[in-house]
């Protein structure tokens, strides 16, 4: 049984703008949650770390375009993506660790999703 469960990827020329979703069967009080990208060729990377004391930390290359939200109602986390670049394009992953995230980071998430395709064209 998947533990998280991403939807919202897509197709979409630069400029545009999609919201991923993550919903999360998890019942942590504490704990880490967030969204990594691996695009082809290259090393799985953290682009947004989402706390559950509701502290949040970017990477560099999205900061000021992405902006990671959790609704504590339904266990859904999100990310908002805006003025999307080509190189955005990649696989997006939902993860989350116990506990919180140590300096804003995640250490080593226990569950992951399937991920979902974002494709950002030029």
């Amino acid at each position: 049984e998947e533990m998280l469960e991403e939807s919202g990827g897509g197709s979409v020329q630069a400029g545009g703008s999609l919201r991923l979703s993550c919903t999360s069967k998890l019942t942590y009080t504490s704990y880490c949650m967030g969204w990594f990208r691996q695009s082809s060729g290259k090393e799985r990377e953290e682009v947004a770390a989402f706390d559950s004391d509701g502290s949040t930390t970017y990477a560099d290359s999205v900061q000021g375009r992405f902006t990671v939200s959790k609704d504590n109602t339904k266990n859904v986390l999100y990310l908002e993506m805006n003025s999307l670049k080509p190189e955005d394009t990649g696989m997006y992953y939902c993860a989350e660790e116990f506990g919180y995230c140590r300096g804003g980071h995640f250490s080593d998430p226990w569950f992951w999703g399937q991920g979902t395709q974002v494709s950002v064209s030029s």
